[in-house]
């Protein structure tokens, strides 16, 4: 499904959709599905650890997530930078060389699963080269405010990311997903960049909200899905990480911004306290058939690509393909 390096990306996505039935299954929460396979986590590299200390557990809940039904499965690359790796000490080519380790291990994925299915049973699968956000790289939890301080420019941000988004681009991916955007300035530096690259493949935009109105920074829905709306390289428009209580209203407010596809894949409605490192539950949070029975309504506001986002489950995701599946039954 690659887009071929300098064609025309606007009918990729369009043409993925069709072969999966209308609309596309997102896989679910990565690093707590990691822990739950025995991964510590408690690293500034985050899930990024893995690809340094257990590669096979990443495979693993890539496999998980295509059992459940995912039609795309996002790489272990989100908190995965050039200038993380090397503060553990490793080489900028070692560091490199990570970050195509993270695709090459979605892409074994894929193939063991088709390997394993029948014609009859095959379906489209992505991979989606994740890009987090300079906060992520922090590890301060400021992929959640968006405050990253008046020394950080669009320039600083285009040359924290470029080396990283420029080998997630070669490495054998369908697409880059930069996600949990918190900020317009970040989704301006990701578009330039991709526009400067002449990045080969397309691209999706993710913003996280904590409010059902803007995104975390503050900047406005529509500012942001038009920065995203106006690059060519950019496919589809979104929400990650945020409430599924919020989602459908910014799927009708980013509609009106822009005609690009719209992805959604909420966390649990579960909320991260960035001093503890922890999520903390609160009441009517974190229930997995809440987050479910919204499905059909933010597919009807026009969301297209479904999935989940931290602490969601493999059972979710299945859930998701269930009710999804039943309109071309």
């Amino acid at each position: 499904m690659r887009s071929p390096g300098g064609a025309d990306t606007s009918s990729f996505l369009s043409d993925f959709l069709e072969k999966c039935g209308g609309y596309a299954v997102v896989d679910g929460g990565f690093a707590t599905e990691l822990e739950r396979h025995g991964a510590d986590l408690n690293d500034p590299l985050w899930s990024a650890k893995c690809l340094i200390t257990s590669s096979h557990l990443i495979r693993r809940v890539h496999l998980d997530y295509l059992n459940a039904g995912a039609n795309v499965i996002v790489t272990a690359s989100y908190q995965a930078t050039i200038q993380g790796f090397e503060s553990k000490g490793f080489s900028s080519e070692e560091a490199e060389d990570l970050l195509r380790k993270s695709v090459e291990i979605a892409c074994e994925a894929r193939q063991i699963f088709l390997d394993r299915c029948t014609e009859l049973h095959s379906r489209p699968i992505l991979v989606a080269a994740s890009v987090g956000s300079y906060g992520a790289y922090l590890a301060d939890g400021s992929e959640y405010s968006g405050n990253y301080g008046e020394s950080i420019t669009l320039e600083k941000l285009k040359d924290f990311h470029r080396r990283r988004v420029q080998i997630l681009a070669d490495s054998g991916a369908d697409l880059i997903a930069f996600e949990t955007i918190p900020n317009k300035l970040e989704a301006k530096a990701y578009a330039e960049l991709l526009e400067e690259e002449d990045t080969n493949i397309p691209a999706w935009f993710c913003f996280n909200s904590k409010d059902g109105i803007n995104v975390v920074s503050g900047d406005s829905v529509y500012e942001c899905a038009s920065i995203a709306g106006s690059c060519n390289k950019v496919v589809a428009v979104g929400f990650n990480c945020t409430p599924p209580r919020f989602i459908h209203g910014l799927v009708l407010s980013m509609r009106k911004a822009t005609d690009k596809a719209i992805v959604v894949y909420p966390n649990s409605g579960e909320t991260y306290d960035a001093g503890c490192k922890q999520w903390v539950e609160s009441s009517g949070t974190g229930d997995e058939e809440l987050l479910v029975s919204y499905v059909e309504k933010w597919r009807e506001a026009g969301a297209s690509l479904l999935g989940g986002c931290c602490r969601t489950t493999p059972s979710t995701i299945k859930a998701i393909s269930k009710v999804l599946s039943r309109k071309f039954v």
